[in-house]
């Protein structure tokens, strides 16, 4: 039994052709649809000798033409390469050398940036323009399309064919997750059902698709993020309509779920929960969001007051936490209660446990500090990187396993309590800080919209916590005794920020994840005196 992705999507377009499965503003495709365009960009890019095993990168805003090139890849066994397209010139440079892209697809917004980069593209690259006719020597997207065949006629393929997810990059330069097809459809996209019983044979998930009743899915998230794309394919595995923005705009989310009238939403933390939630209260009080579900959280937790205001607008919607990783997919979802103020706490799969430095499981109500990690179905490792490749995927008693760099402990039922990754973790004076915990509350300052926390060097203490603060401009500005009060009233002393530094925007990825690196370098450069 071969359980390949581009099969799986083909089985699914011959069991429900004619339904919806992707909205993006205006645009519309039927699964018929979609497949036709995508087997037309594939038979072009083979055409031009790209084919398996060779990676070609997406550098595109939301829509249709990033889906179609993700399966384009898949169906020639080639492997789509998401890239950030908030990078400018010098970090494409490294991604696009250390990827090996053979191709590019790309938005025309982004000609100078791909043109500052291109110097680390092989000669024979081959470049396709969105909307537009794009740098000199680029191909134009909707005109190779509308040359190609939209039949099939593609070679047999196999689940061991590539998909690989670079990481953000927010704590230390990208890296490259190989992950085998049949891997990632099991841990990542739940075997076709992540709320169910996985399928057990590739046959099972169109005979699934046929009797299914198709809910609207909604990654809101850019797909240059692992888990829009994942979001993405479980709503096509499920034969359900998929809905996109072309880049995060709280308003034009909130009409497209009632447009669409969407069921699931998948975001990204505070980032993202924030703005809907403003939105909601203000300009678009009383949008009609009675068909949403659920608003689920994936790559960062929703702080408690952003969950009671969500909550107190969406009474009706479970506001769920997702626990997962680009090495691992799907591990886990939150407890209730659980909130960086008060706890992760989460439930996990089988799959999922808590290794102690001896890479021994942890004793449930031990208290000991271990690493999250997982089984069974992990990635074959980081592209290019064996070093740490070698220190993340370990094998204990034959079985090899994945760390996912989150220390956790694990209760007395079983729950895992999630302290914090690992590498972004502040040692100071011996005392370990999790980031997540002190933003969380600096958060809960009414004057303050967000904020991210990182250590600085301490001549004392080895590091010391320093805060980055965006503040809502409609209110007074609070001066640092007043946060430093604010803070000193929820956490221990140890844990209180030593500085704050006030920016006009924090800076994230367009997943909405924390740049960590920046905000250490934001506070260190204001060198601030500790207090």
């Amino acid at each position: 039994m071969e359980f390949n992705l581009a099969d799986l999507f083909e089985s699914v377009v011959d069991t429900v052709p004619d339904r919806d499965a992707l909205v993006c503003g205006e645009r519309r495709l039927t699964f018929a649809e979609l497949d036709a365009r995508a087997n037309r960009l594939a038979h072009h890019l083979a055409g031009t000798g790209i084919g398996p095993g060779d990676h070609v990168g997406i550098q595109l805003y939301n829509g249709p033409e990033y889906v179609e090139t993700m399966l384009a890849c898949l169906k020639l066994r080639a492997v789509p390469i998401n890239i950030n397209y908030r990078y400018v010139a010098a970090e494409l440079s490294y991604l696009y050398e250390d990827a090996d892209l053979v191709g590019l697809v790309y938005d025309v917004e982004f000609d100078g940036r791909v043109a500052g980069a291109a110097s680390a593209l092989p000669a024979s690259a081959r470049l396709i323009a969105v909307g537009g006719p794009g740098l000199p020597g680029a191909e134009s997207y909707e005109d190779v399309l509308a040359a190609a065949s939209p039949d099939r006629g593609f070679p047999a393929r196999s689940a061991d064919d590539l998909y690989v997810l670079y990481t953000g990059g927010t704590t230390g330069a990208p890296k490259g997750v190989i992950w085998r097809h049949e891997d990632l459809f099991f841990a990542g996209l739940g075997g076709g059902d992540p709320m169910g019983e996985p399928v057990k044979t590739p046959t099972e998930l169109a005979e699934r698709v046929a009797a299914s009743y198709p809910l609207v899915m909604f990654p809101v998230a850019p797909l240059m993020h692992g888990a829009a794309q994942l979001a993405t394919f479980i709503g096509f595995f499920g034969g359900r309509k998929v809905v996109l923005v072309r880049r995060f705009d709280p308003a034009e989310v909130l009409r497209a779920i009632a447009r669409e009238k969407a069921n699931v939403a998948n975001i990204v933390g505070d980032a993202m929960a924030r703005p809907l939630a403003e939105a909601l209260a203000g300009p678009l009080a009383g949008t009609d969001l009675s068909s949403l579900i659920a608003i689920s959280s994936a790559g960062a937790i929703l702080s408690q007051s952003v969950r009671d205001t969500l909550g107190a607008l969406l009474p009706n919607t479970v506001l769920l936490d997702n626990f997962g990783a680009s090495e691992s997919g799907f591990n886990g979802t939150g407890v209730a209660g659980s909130s960086p103020e008060s706890g992760l706490r989460f439930t996990v799969n089988a799959r999922t446990s808590v290794l102690d430095e001896q890479l021994r499981p942890v004793e449930p109500g031990s208290d000991v500090v271990g690493h999250v990690a997982q089984r069974g179905h992990v990635p074959l490792g980081y592209y290019k990187d064996p070093k740490k490749t070698a220190e993340v995927f370990v094998e204990v008693d034959g079985e090899r396993w994945v760390l996912l760099g989150d220390l956790a402990r694990v209760e007395a039922d079983g729950t895992v309590h999630v302290l914090g990754r690992g590498a972004v973790c502040i040692n100071s004076g011996g005392e370990k800080i999790f980031p997540e915990e002190v933003e969380a509350v600096l958060k809960a300052h009414p004057a303050v919209f967000d904020a991210v926390v990182a250590g600085v060097p301490d001549a004392t203490y080895g590091e010391r916590v320093a805060a980055v603060v965006q503040l809502r401009p409609e209110l007074d500005r609070p001066e640092s005794p007043e946060l430093d009060a604010h803070c000193r009233e929820r956490l221990s002393g140890y844990k209180v920020p030593r500085s704050y530094v006030v920016a006009e925007e924090i800076r994230r990825s367009p997943s909405g994840k924390p740049d960590y690196r920046w905000a250490r370098q934001t506070a260190a450069d204001a060198a601030a005196p500790a207090h």
